[in-house]
């Protein structure tokens, strides 16, 4: 049952930074903000709004604090507003950065700022513009009456006298007799156009911080200079108080129905996307995980339960082929019926072969008759509900490659927003495998079962499941 408890709101300056679209250059931004405030001694704690793997990991190592997802779809709000207020207790400053454009998603970014009433500073490359991005300021911040926005930083903008067109155009409006003013909207600062400060990308977006740590400290220090020296204001005024608070109320504690249990866990160049909270779930529920690498370790560590999460396989498929004396390890386990849970990357690593960028073809473990291949540009991304015979469970698909499974799946995952069958969810033995990456709190429950004895569960009806299934 819940408890009532009384809980004193705590201030802590914050900024939501946002843009008008993607492509925008928020993470470099916030990065840069980020390491600014780390080398003045504070400590700052950045949330990432929506499900992203590849942007936390960057602004962990630029802030040098754990970076957690913010979304009110798949954590719930009770979730997200907690996490907010344990960071305000701790931190010196809180920034969220946003995905997409501001209003763009259910729930958006602006759904999230008017939602914890985090202020907005809007983060929009202005290339090829000067006196239009104050238009698209007015237009973003009078759009909805229930966020607040404080002000631009004018991405790419690389001299004094763009600098001079876009701060006298936000402040043209200022004038006592215009009726709408961006008074409110200040520019905050600049940030110039210079490669020595881009983070480096590639297909499914950044690079994983694990690959570049070298090379994104040194991008994080020419940002933070580079945003410091383009500071339109004093530094303290970019960051209005915030009040976080909690909810009155406080659920029962999280059962340890896994207590004793160890969770073999795979995280190397090739398995990377692990959402902090499903760690700390884990641990909350009594059991204790050990990390593995499929590309350099031949063997998995002694465990009761194990989790391949996604990342990039792809990358590395013939490094994870030639390692065979891992892939014995990992059948063996597989043979003995223990629970397994394998999400997109690790869920293409379990296949017969995986077909690379390169187009070649490399044997994978087999635990599941059929082939995964990167094909194209296209891919399929967005939030899903995994249907299964334990419950269901919140997360989202994000992937370039199609797969052609031989077994039929047990079910289908439900889209967010759309009719059609989301991605295929596979079970054989122990093992419950899809391209779907799994947010372990929105239902702990559904997981505890799953690493307790997946292969005992229930079977879901198998209505309208086909063969040969291809994502």
């Amino acid at each position: 049952m819940a408890a009532s408890i009384d809980i004193k709101p705590v201030l802590c300056p914050a900024l939501f930074l946002a843009g008008p679209s993607s492509g925008q250059g928020k993470t470099t931004v916030t990065a840069a903000l980020a390491r600014l405030l780390k080398n003045q001694g504070k400590t700052v704690r950045v949330f990432k709004t929506g499900p992203d793997y590849l942007d936390p990991q960057i602004l962990e190592q630029a802030s040098g604090q754990a970076v957690e997802q913010l979304d009110i779809w798949m954590a719930g709000e009770s979730y997200c507003r907690q996490r907010l207020y344990e960071a305000a207790q701790v931190a010196d400053f809180i920034l969220v950065e946003g995905a997409m454009g501001l209003f763009d998603g259910e729930p958006s970014s602006a759904d999230l700022a008017a939602c914890f009433g985090i202020p907005i500073a809007v983060v929009m490359d202005v290339k090829g513009m000067a006196q239009t991005a104050a238009a698209i300021m007015k237009g973003l911040s009078t759009f909805r009456d229930d966020i607040s926005v404080v002000g631009l930083i004018a991405n790419g903008c690389s001299t004094a006298r763009h600098t001079e067109l876009i701060r006298d155009a936000l402040s043209r409006n200022q004038e006592p007799n215009k009726k709408e003013s961006c008074q409110d909207n200040p520019l905050l600062a600049t940030f110039a156009r210079d490669p020595s400060v881009a983070l480096p990308e590639r297909h499914l977006g950044l690079v994983q911080a694990s690959e570049a740590r070298s090379l994104l400290e040194q991008r994080f220090e020419a940002g933070a200079l580079a945003l410091r020296q383009g500071l339109q204001m004093p530094f303290e005024q970019l960051f209005p108080l915030v009040k976080f608070s909690a909810e009155l109320t406080v659920q029962a504690p999280i059962q340890k129905c896994l207590l004793g249990l160890k969770i073999a866990v795979a995280k190397d160049e090739a398995f990377s996307f692990i959402y902090q909270a499903n760690l700390d779930l884990l641990t909350q529920m009594g059991a204790s995980y050990e990390f593995f690498s499929p590309l350099h370790d031949k063997h998995i560590p002694d465990a009761d339960g194990l989790w391949l999460p996604g990342g990039y396989p792809e990358l590395h498929a013939e490094k994870l082929a030639k390692n065979t004396i891992m892939q014995e390890s990992i059948i063996q386990f597989y043979t003995s019926d223990r629970p397994m849970l394998a999400e997109c990357g690790g869920f293409l690593y379990c296949l017969e072969t995986l077909v690379d960028l390169e187009d070649n073809s490399h044997a994978m473990l087999g635990l599941l008759a059929g082939e995964g291949a990167m094909k194209g540009k296209r891919g399929c991304q967005g939030m899903q509900i995994a249907v299964l015979p334990e419950g269901e469970l919140r997360g989202h698909a994000h992937h370039r490659s199609r797969s052609a499974v031989k077994k039929a799946p047990i079910s289908y995952a439900r889209r967010q927003r759309h009719s059609a069958p989301g991605e295929a969810i596979y079970r054989s033995k122990g093992l419950t495998a899809s391209y779907l990456h799994l947010f372990f709190p929105s239902n702990p429950h559904v997981i505890g079962r799953i690493f307790l004895s997946a292969s005992t569960s229930s079977i879901v009806s198998k209505q309208n499941v086909e063969t040969d299934y291809a994502s």
